[in-house]
């Protein structure tokens, strides 16, 4: 018999993809045996099996990885032979200062979006529903190698027939480490920012606004809530992946306007968000590579030409003849534009959908957070318990030349890393002053953080220091050069400076 023993280690982002799953179901039908599992360094298989089929394994998993899969690397060497009897998914390894690249956040797969809106599915209209190939994954996790206790999603048990598809191997929910249904998962809740809608009463109404107060309400009935309250022209703030958005309905002035006044955002386009491409053609002029890119796993904000006499608010990007537009991206957002009440008049096909901050600062990530820094901006809160561990705005982008370009690199792109043709020494470039990104190198890769904003305050350094810090934790990186900007006045560049002082790192 021509039988090979192999230890295989393959890099890239192989985390959080379904690629063990992949794995497994590729040995089982080449009949191999041994074992995979993750590790901070990638995933690692050995596996034992006739020449051929060996052949055969390693040519699937070359040609046809899962989808969100990016692999850069396949070592393979020879090992002792070994009497493995089956082929099985093993625990995960941590191995000390190894790492490897983490996948961004993926928008809600076709397979998930068939089941969110069908009456039979026991996720039917399920706000958080995800599987291997979509749903958030940087926004969560707090240290490889990616499973669930290292991640927000640790505080929810699955129930049993959750656990039941999270360990069965031939389930698109295998090992998908946020798993979870409306019996055991994350749960939205509305809330009336009571506050606000007391300054806004005269003298003579005040006494009223206990009266007129609605109670946090949870579930679907939340988000229908909503969905009439947009209708009805209020300001909601939603919380999303990477953080909040705030919401009106784009094709009304007075909301469109009184948002712009409450976010002290004098004339800067604010992004818009609907539901499909039949949709987005009734407003904007969209070309194929334009369509290619709002249908992308990425689902970024794509800069598109407005159609004369369009009824969109002049209020959204003044003075502009472009509008910033993306798809739903997440379970919520497809819910959003979809309610199950028959209204008498349809409901806005077409969402403001801009950061849920006050303007330049970063945008709010956990709810209390909201709460407090969003309390004169927002008539509600759509909040949900999924805690969020990293902060993220949407991706901007346009089509230029007929390829993609990309104007601000965040959500579902960071911290895709850029594979570099050498080596290089573990660097930190702090990056600019105004629209700061910075950048981390270790070995092949340097690490672009997502879109980080202008440093002119505590909150946005603060935002730069924690992610700073994420970064470094996740790919192991601890630099041993500084880069900076020669402006003496940066806040990048002192930052830069002070730590190079207090480290005796060499600054350039």
């Amino acid at each position: 018999m021509n039988r090979k023993y192999q230890r295989i280690t393959v890099k890239g982002i192989v985390q959080g993809v379904g690629f063990r799953p992949f794995v497994y179901r590729i040995a089982k039908k080449n009949n191999l045996k041994g074992w995979v599992c993750n590790t901070s360094q990638g995933v690692i298989f050995e596996i034992v099996g006739e020449k051929k089929s060996l052949e055969s394994f390693l040519k699937e998993l070359k040609t046809s990885p899962p989808p969100a899969a990016k692999i850069d690397s396949i070592a393979v060497e020879n090992i002792k032979p070994k009497n493995y009897i089956n082929f099985v998914i093993k625990e995960s390894i941590a191995i000390e200062k190894e790492f490897q690249p983490v996948s961004p956040d993926i928008a809600t797969c076709n397979d998930c979006l068939k089941e969110l809106f069908d009456p039979k599915d026991r996720r039917y209209r399920y706000p958080f529903i995800n599987c291997t190939n979509c749903g958030p994954r940087f926004t969560i996790i707090e240290d490889i190698p990616y499973d669930r206790p290292k991640t927000t999603m640790r505080s929810f048990k699955m129930c049993p027939e959750c656990q039941e598809e999270y360990d069965d191997p031939a389930n698109r929910r295998f090992h998908a480490q946020p798993n979870a249904c409306p019996q055991c998962g994350p749960e939205v809740e509305l809330v009336q920012n009571l506050e606000l809608r007391a300054k806004s009463l005269g003298k003579g109404e005040k006494n009223n606004v206990a009266a007129q107060f609605i109670e946090p309400i949870k579930g679907e009935k939340a988000i229908e809530k909503t969905i009439k309250l947009l209708k009805e022209g209020k300001i909601v703030a939603l919380k999303g992946l990477g953080g909040f958005h705030l919401a009106c309905d784009a094709l009304n002035d007075r909301a469109v306007k009184e948002l712009r006044k409450r976010k002290l955002r004098r004339d800067k386009p604010f992004a818009l968000m609907m539901p499909d491409l039949e949709t987005i053609k009734k407003y904007c002029f969209l070309s194929a590579e334009e369509t290619k890119l709002l249908l992308s796993p990425q689902r970024p904000i794509v800069l598109l030409g407005e159609k004369a006499g369009s009824s969109i608010s002049r209020f959204v990007a003044p003075y502009q003849k472009y509008q910033g537009v993306m798809l739903p991206y997440t379970p919520l957002h497809h819910l959003l534009f979809h309610p199950i009440t028959n209204y008498q008049s349809p409901i806005t096909n077409c969402l403001v959908m801009t950061s849920g901050n006050l303007s330049e600062e970063p945008i709010a990530m956990e709810n209390e957070e909201a709460l407090r820094r969003l309390k004169n901006i927002a008539d509600y809160f759509l909040l949900h318990n999924r805690d969020i561990y990293s902060r993220y705005d949407d991706s901007v982008t346009r089509v230029f030349n007929h390829g993609a370009q990309i104007l601000r690199r965040a959500r579902s792109y960071a911290p895709y890393p850029i594979r570099l043709p050498f080596k290089v020494e573990e660097i930190l470039a702090t990056g600019p002053d105004l629209k700061n990104t910075f950048c981390l190198t270790k070995e092949k890769y340097a690490f672009i953080s997502q879109h980080i904003g202008d440093m002119e305050n505590l909150e946005t350094l603060e935002h730069f220091e924690n992610t700073l810090k994420l970064y470094k934790k996740l790919f192991r990186v601890n630099p041993k050069i500084i880069a900076y900007d020669l402006h003496p006045d940066y806040f990048s560049t002192k930052y830069a400076l002070e730590l190079s002082t207090l480290y005796s790192l060499l600054a350039t």
